[in-house]
């Protein structure tokens, strides 16, 4: 890998990320072209059903795509889908070299899309900044996989590991800056989970609010088996304006459904486990929805659940320089917990981040 390979690569990674969270099911790809250490053509793909990022480069480049060397974060589309396929263009285009940071695992192009550059005689070099690539596909890449959203888990907690005081006061843990994070992650989601006590307790909107024109609201999803969202709370008076998904038993009310529906929920009942809604089950729902990423927000019931079912694959653990102390205050993980600290979950591939007061540790899980 050279260096300016490197360095336009990275140039389409930015360009891809630009449109976290508004692709699904799709993924996000950037794409440039570089013709005489030139860049004359760039572009990412917008939303599903829009062209893609190749296309988008090709359009700018115009003729100079001639004999250009073309930088893309995923493999080139081989396959008619709601758009032409993406390596035809680029043949067409007449361009040189194509560069790959990783392949495609979808099945309908997972490698058909290089095959057919190689054969027109283009110059295809793969795997240039393949694990940047996969990290900012990583949503996309379980859910082509699987047909399941990909779960991040994020919480904030004290010192010593509370959510809330003794008294369940929790505003605010972190200082606006750690919060402005949170907004960015809700940014790039396709939608935000919390159970229903945190509702309760708190009455949060579950929007994006950050200072900037495009803004992404993920779709709400509430676990509320037996319908206690309340019709004055700020999820349901907004439901008209931002999706919200509530899951309940098969058994909640028939009227308290009515009523929410009228105000603009969705209701999906599932099957009860143990009085309960099957969290696997709500997450295949949301894969059926195309939705390809999932921001966990509950209290600590819910990520026990999440976590003891294993559907957790990421984490954002906020950590705040304060102590409140409390025998009964809240946690992060609640439910009944492990016997044996050999069966601890641990993270992977850790990342600590600094703010100006707070820490945030990212890992994943190893399945």
């Amino acid at each position: 890998m050279s260096a300016s390979d490197q360095h336009y690569m990275q140039i389409a990674l930015e360009l891809a990320s630009q449109a976290l969270g508004r692709t699904s099911p799709n993924p996000v790809v950037g794409a440039v072209i570089v013709k005489d250490g030139e860049v004359v053509g760039a572009g990412y793909h917008l939303k599903a059903g829009t062209p893609h990022a190749e296309i988008h480069a090709l359009n700018q480049a115009g003729v100079k795509a001639s004999g250009a060397t073309v930088y893309v974060t995923l493999e080139p589309c081989s396959h008619y889908g709601r758009t032409p396929p993406c390596a035809d263009a680029l043949v067409k285009a007449g361009v040189r070299r194509v560069v790959i940071a990783t392949l495609d695992p979808n099945p309908q192009v997972a490698g058909q899309g290089r095959q057919k550059l190689l054969k027109a005689g283009i110059i295809v070099d793969t795997g240039i900044m393949e694990k940047e690539a996969r990290q900012l596909n990583e949503a996309y890449i379980k859910y082509i996989q699987t047909r399941i959203p990909f779960v991040a888990l994020k919480t904030a907690m004290t010192l010593d590991g509370k959510i809330a005081a003794a008294g369940g006061d929790s505003k605010w843990i972190t200082a606006e800056d750690a919060r402005n994070h949170v907004h960015r992650l809700r940014n790039i989601h396709d939608a935000i989970l919390v159970g229903i006590g945190t509702v309760l307790h708190d009455d949060p909107r579950l929007n994006t609010r950050l200072n900037c024109d495009d803004i992404h609201h993920p779709v709400r999803v509430i676990i509320d088996s037996y319908l206690d969202l309340p019709l004055n709370s700020q999820i349901v008076k907004s439901s008209h304006e931002l999706r919200s998904l509530v899951f309940c038993s098969s058994q909640a009310d028939l009227q308290r459904a009515t009523r929410l529906q009228a105000a603009g929920c969705e209701i999906i009942r599932l099957p009860e486990q143990e009085g309960l809604v099957p969290l696997e089950n709500v997450l295949q729902h949301l894969g059926r929805e195309g939705i390809c990423s999932v921001l966990v927000e509950g209290g600590g019931e819910i990520n026990a659940s999440l976590l003891e079912r294993q559907l957790v694959d990421k984490v954002y653990w906020f950590i705040a320089p304060k102590i409140i102390g409390g025998r009964n205050a809240a946690t992060p993980v609640m439910g009944t917990g492990l016997n044996m600290m050999q069966e601890a979950w641990e993270l992977q591939s850790i990342e600590v981040t600094r703010f100006e007061k707070d820490i945030l540790i990212t890992g994943y899980f190893d399945k």
